[in-house]
C-alpha cells in the first residue's frame, strides 16, 4: 500500500493536517516540479521537503550552509525513525566514505551536506551512483551575491547536478529573499519556471513603535 502525504505527516510528525500552502508544495514536488519556497523562520519549510523525501523511492540530498542546522534536523528525523545523516567537516575521511557507501546501499532517505562538501572531488565521485530523487537547496539566498550570506559554492551546484541528473526536481527554500535575490536564485538554479510559494512575513504577535 502506497502511503499518502497525510499519512506520513501523521505517522512521523503527529499532525492531522498540513499548514496552509504546505500540501500544495508537497504535491508539486511529488509531481517532479521545481519549487521555490519563501516562508518565514518557523513557517514549516522543512516539512515541505521531508514529507516528499519519504514519498519518493530514492535519496533526497539537502544542501545546507550550517553544520548546527544540519545536525539539528538529522537528530530530529532520526528520533522519529527516519534514516537521515549529515556530512560535515567534523567527520574523518573514513567516516565520510563509510556514510557515502551506506548511502549507495540505500541506508538513508535524507543526506545533508554543505555546498562546499557537495563540490569536492570525493563526493562527486560517489554522486553518479547515488539514487537521488530530489535536490533540496536550503537557505537558498546564499546562492545570490545580493543575499546577506553569499556562499560562492552554491553557484556550482546546478552545473554539477546537470551532468548527473539533468531532470532532477529541485526545491529551493529561504526565509529571506528580496525580489532581486529571488530572481538570482531562480537564474542560478535554472528554475525560472518554478512555482513560487510565498506566505506573509507579518508577525501578528509583534508590533513596531517609533
Amino acid at each position: 500500500m502506497v502511503e499518502s502525504a497525510e499519512s506520513i505527516l501523521l505517522k512521523y510528525w503527529g499532525y492531522d493536517n498540513f499548514r496552509p500552502g504546505q500540501k500544495d508544495i508537497v504535491d508539486q514536488i511529488h509531481d517532479g516540479k521545481d519549487v521555490l519556497v519563501l516562508l518565514p523562520t518557523g513557517g514549516g519549510k522543512s516539512i515541505c521537503f521531508q514529507v516528499p523525501a519519504l514519498l519518493k523511492s530514492g535519496l533526497t540530498l539537502v544542501i545546507s550552509p550550517l553544520i548546527a542546522l544540519m545536525k539539528d534536523q538529522v537528530e530530529n528525523l532520526t528520533s522519529k525513525g527516519i534514516p537521515a545523516v549529515a556530512l560535515h567537516s567534523g567527520l574523518s575521511r573514513d567516516d565520510t566514505n563509510q556514510i557515502l557507501n551506506n548511502a549507495l546501499n540505500g541506508a538513508y532517505k535524507l543526506l545533508y551536506l554543505s555546498p562546499e562538501r557537495f563540490t569536492t572531488q570525493n563526493f562527486k565521485g560517489y554522486l553518479p551512483n547515488l539514487n537521488i530523487s530530489l535536490l533540496v537547496i536550503d537557505e537558498a539566498h546564499c546562492i545570490s551575491m545580493w543575499g546577506h550570506d553569499f556562499r560562492p559554492e552554491y553557484r556550482k551546484i546546478k552545473s554539477i547536478v546537470a551532468q548527473i541528473a539533468p531532470h532532477l526536481p529541485i526545491i529551493a527554500l529561504t526565509a529571506t529573499a528580496t525580489p532581486k535575490v529571488q530572481q538570482d536564485i531562480q537564474r542560478n538554479l535554472q528554475m525560472e519556471e518554478a512555482d513560487l510559494f510565498k506566505s506573509s512575513f507579518n508577525r501578528t504577535n509583534l508590533y513596531y513603535e517609533v
